[in-house]
């Protein structure tokens, strides 16, 4: 149904025709308020508002005022003591504030009406990260309320170049997304170009981050690797946006993107910031060595076993060998068994109730291991291989890198399995080069690494002490 632009000085028009378009939804409620002379009629929608305030601050405020003081002007300076209030002269306007948890007031012989921010919706309250917990640091993270998210950066940061730009997105959903940048620190253009590309976007919903992420990726780059850096701890978030970097803020959602990223951001941790730099800096390198073990652990087991068996020492071949008598599998299927079991135990440990979920994946793991082996099926180094890889996955900060790795996993036990140590070579340099092709938002993805710059390699792979200046902006990283 296509709208007319403005209101009617009729208030009934205005309200079959709202009614119309709004359909007979039961929780859309139409309230007509008669007092001395005049009529109005509020229109909301229950449980995007809350009612107390209502009843309480325009309701009643109404019926008391009389009709020689009624004035859209009076009402929004005098009476309605409640919210943000605003004067609306289009339906469809006045009907996305109705859907963002709006009032809307018209009274009769008007030919405009006002609009009050009244929401009243059920939030979650802040808690402690689920997906990047640290052992010291702050213990909250993001809700679902956008207001509140960009409240607690806020807080963070208390500097007046603080900049937010809110933008709608999504045809159905109208979706509430505020960017937020550091003025004069962010670089000017990248702001537009987000800020454009946001506003131009043709998708019909956004629930969360990822509807933009896959949309704001420039020069449509096919890659399984994460171009922007997502994250639901506030103090993550102030740190990249205190660096120059843009943070994206969805409604709806804890997780909050932050952009430009590159690869060394999803192996770097909040903590690192947290505890001694000596210490931090060890578990970094610790985290390359897991990142290494979880990508190629099971391809060097399949390469070596199956066509470099001189490279192994004798008395550790001949242990492999023993072990291996009986299994009717070559280590390449032994291992695509093995790493397909994991992931499908992997995957219900997260669907499953938390309550037993992890129980599951922890007894699963232990029984079909035990089992495959007595059964002959796979060796039992295979199942040390396969659970080593499994453990070092979980040291990467960002799961969604970990993901990635996961998939390139399978891929690397192919090539092993058909060429050997060489096609790891040939496998890793195309990775390589992969990685060096990628750009996000125009900033090099293996920067600062890949086009080494001394100055910036104080927060690249180690972990300076803050008395350095060149670590003086550099900030946590989750």
């Amino acid at each position: 149904m296509k709208l007319q632009p403005e209101f009617s000085k009729q208030i009934r028009e205005n309200i079959d025709l709202i009614c119309d378009f709004m359909g007979n939804s039961s929780d859309f409620v139409v309230r007509e308020i008669t007092a001395g002379s005049y009529h109005a009629a509020l229109f909301y929608l229950d449980g995007m508002t809350d009612m107390q305030k209502i009843q309480d601050n325009v309701i009643r405020p109404l019926q008391e005022t009389s009709a020689e003081e009624l004035s859209l002007s009076f009402l929004k300076d005098s009476v309605l003591d409640v919210g943000e209030v605003s004067f609306s002269d289009n339906i469809e306007d006045a009907l996305d504030q109705i859907l963002s948890g709006g009032l809307l007031l018209l009274i009769d012989g008007m030919g405009e009406g006002l609009v009050v921010s009244i929401p009243g919706w059920e939030e979650r309250s802040i808690t402690e990260s689920k997906t990047q917990p640290v052992i010291r640091g702050p213990q909250e993270s993001f809700t679902e309320n956008l207001r509140t998210n960009t409240t607690m950066v806020r807080r963070r940061v208390k500097d007046t170049r603080v900049r937010l730009t809110n933008v709608k997105v999504g045809e159905k959903t109208k979706t509430d997304i505020s960017v937020m940048y550091m003025h004069g620190v962010a670089d000017d253009e990248l702001v537009r170009n987000v800020i454009s590309r946001l506003k131009n976007m043709k998708v019909d919903r956004v629930l969360e981050g990822e509807y933009l992420e896959e949309c704001l990726v420039e020069n449509k780059q096919l890659t399984i690797f994460p171009i922007f850096y997502n994250s639901d701890r506030p103090d993550s978030i102030a740190a990249g946006v205190m660096e120059g970097k843009i943070a994206i803020f969805i409604d709806g959602t804890p997780f909050v993107i932050l952009a430009p990223a590159v690869f060394v951001d999803f192996i770097q941790s909040a903590e690192d910031y947290y505890q001694s730099f000596i210490y931090s800096s060890i578990i970094r390198v610790l985290r390359y060595i897991s990142l290494a073990i979880c990508l190629l652990a099971p391809a060097i087991y399949v390469a070596l076993t199956t066509f470099h068996q001189d490279m192994i020492p004798t008395v550790l071949l001949l242990s492999l060998s023993a072990q291996r008598e009986g299994v009717p599998f070559p280590a390449f299927v032994e291992a695509m068994i093995m790493e397909i079991i994991f992931e499908i135990l992997r995957e219900a440990g997260l669907r499953m109730p938390r309550t037993v979920g992890q129980a599951v994946s922890i007894v699963g793991s232990i029984v079909i291991g035990q089992a495959a082996v007595e059964a002959n099926i796979v060796s039992p180094v295979m199942v040390i291989v396969v659970a080593i890889t499994a453990i070092s996955s979980f040291v990467i900060p960002s799961y969604t890198m970990a993901i990635p790795i996961r998939i390139l996993r399978f891929a690397f036990i192919g090539m092993a399995a058909m060429f050997g140590v060489y096609g790891l070579t040939v496998g890793i340099l195309i990775l390589l080069v992969h990685l060096n092709s990628l750009h996000s938002f125009g900033v090099p993805y293996m920067s600062p690494v890949a086009n080494f710059q001394s100055s910036k390699q104080s927060n690249a792979l180690l972990r300076f002490p803050f008395k350095n200046k060149a670590n003086h902006h550099n900030k946590p990283r989750e």
